[in-house]
């Protein structure tokens, strides 16, 4: 990446879709953001990753084959790179326009374990804040008609001693991310320029998996994700971008499975989320800088998933300063003892940034640890901050639980308290501690029932 497009990304601010949604006609806006996302085409030309010297086995690193294969797609105009069956060891893959990396039945991309293959540093977002970092194991910058696809496997190879350790703790050594967050923290509130902000090398932040960043017209369909740093499917600034049928299971720390940021319309269908974070997490940038890029994520269609372990089965926040809106889920099903919540919306009065026309319908909770329904003003910083949590128009409709410790877990501030909850047509049965509402001035209920009796405020 050379430095006109460090400074073109620095500064850049993208207008996403029109803000104004018609709040009395949800149906017909799901359907045009339907209509709009379109996955892309690839031209009818093969680039077997055998042909351009990668060898199978797993031992012997294959990304510079992988990278000609790329670049000779690429510049013949497009087409399909090729995994065949076997086990291809790797280090950061990129992804240019019009190319579909294609992992065949059979295939494993099997990511080194050495952090020194995801050099040289990229443009990326970490926890929602721009930086220049260790590259995501696959990357985009900028392209347009990109794919993963196939019935394969990608393998973070990521453990207790690859990775995971790096998000530390009270008694983390050396290799921990701890004093490099706060660093990279500070630079965003400080809003130091973001080529600046360089990490990498003798650092501890661990890379995404997946992640296009700027990309238009995205593809991530029916691939296996195993073993990842950190978060495994995270576009960034993204405009049309479908993730269907992919299988998730990956239990390391901050292992979230999904997390589209500041993208606008994006379609999840019949993904399996088993995760060691939250299964779907919908963010726009943290606090400062999160407003400095001021991009809403917006237009998101969830549907037909199905979410086992997690923090939550859809959550909302916490970095999303640049404000969420528009989002349908629909159709999933959501249960384990080890699934903390169905929609959890989490915010505080740092974060800024609007959250609303959520709409969370015909979904099925067998059990989760904690509540059905989570909007917590107070995650992490809590109150204090200038900017009051704005959360309107959330409605949940048609949602059964057959286990949970809360139905509705409500903490708002006293300053701003929670308002525009619609519960309709739901049955929360075994909830142990019923309902916890904590500043809330207004939550509709409409045949709604806790515990066998009808919900009131």
């Amino acid at each position: 990446m050379n430095r006109r497009s460090l400074l073109k990304t620095a500064a850049f601010a993208a207008v996403g879709a029109p803000s104004l949604f018609p709040q009395s006609d949800p149906a017909s806006a799901k359907a045009a953001i339907l209509k709009r996302i379109q996955p892309p085409k690839f031209a009818n030309r093969d680039f077997d990753i055998t042909k351009f010297g990668a060898e199978s086995g797993g031992t012997k690193l294959a990304t510079a084959a992988i990278a000609k294969a790329i670049e000779a797609c690429n510049k013949a105009g497009g087409g399909r790179v090729v995994v065949p069956a076997g086990t291809f060891l790797t280090g950061a893959i990129h992804l240019k326009s019009n190319v579909n990396l294609h992992v065949s039945e059979g295939a494993t991309l099997l990511f080194s374990q050495n952090p020194s293959d995801f050099l040289p540093v990229v443009y990326t977002r970490w926890e929602g804040t721009e930086c220049m970092n260790y590259s995501p194991l696959i990357y985009a910058f900028e392209a347009t008609n990109i794919g993963i696809t196939g019935t394969g496997t990608l393998d973070g190879q990521s453990d207790t001693t690859h990775w995971w350790h790096w998000k530390g703790g009270k008694n983390a050594g050396k290799e921990s991310q701890n004093a490099d967050r706060l660093a990279l923290l500070a630079a965003g509130d400080k809003n130091v320029p973001v080529p600046q902000r360089v990490f990498g090398e003798g650092h501890y932040l661990r890379p995404n998996f997946i992640q296009p960043y700027r990309c238009t017209n995205v593809l991530i369909e029916n691939v296996k994700i195993r073993r990842s740093p950190m978060w495994e499917l995270n576009p960034v600034l993204c405009t049309n971008v479908t993730m269907r049928n992919v299988d998730i299971d990956t239990h390391g720390p901050n292992n979230d499975g999904c997390d589209p940021e500041s993208c606008t319309d994006v379609l999840v269908d019949g993904c399996t989320f088993n995760t060691g974070d939250d299964c779907i997490a919908i963010k726009s940038g943290r606090n400062v800088d999160g407003r400095r890029v001021n991009r809403a994520c917006e237009n998101l269609i969830i549907r037909n998933c199905t979410m086992k372990d997690g923090h939550g089965g859809v959550s909302i926040g916490s970095e999303a300063s640049g404000g969420v809106r528009n989002v349908f889920v629909e159709n999933c099903n959501m249960s384990s003892p080890h699934l903390d919540r169905a929609l959890r919306i989490k915010t505080n009065s740092y974060r800024g940034g609007a959250i609303e026309n959520i709409y969370f319908d015909r979904v099925t909770v067998g059990q989760v640890a904690a509540g059905v329904i989570d909007i917590d003003f107070n995650y992490e910083e809590g109150d204090g901050g200038p900017l009051p949590p704005v959360v309107n128009n959330v409605v949940v409709s048609n949602v059964t639980c057959q286990k949970s410790r809360y139905g509705l877990y409500l903490r708002g501030f006293k300053t701003a308290p929670i308002r525009g909850l619609t519960v309709v047509n739901c049955d929360f049965a075994n909830a142990e501690k019923g309902n916890l509402l904590e500043n809330v001035e207004s939550v509709k209920f409409t045949n709604a029932t806790i515990n066998g009796k009808p919900a009131v405020l």
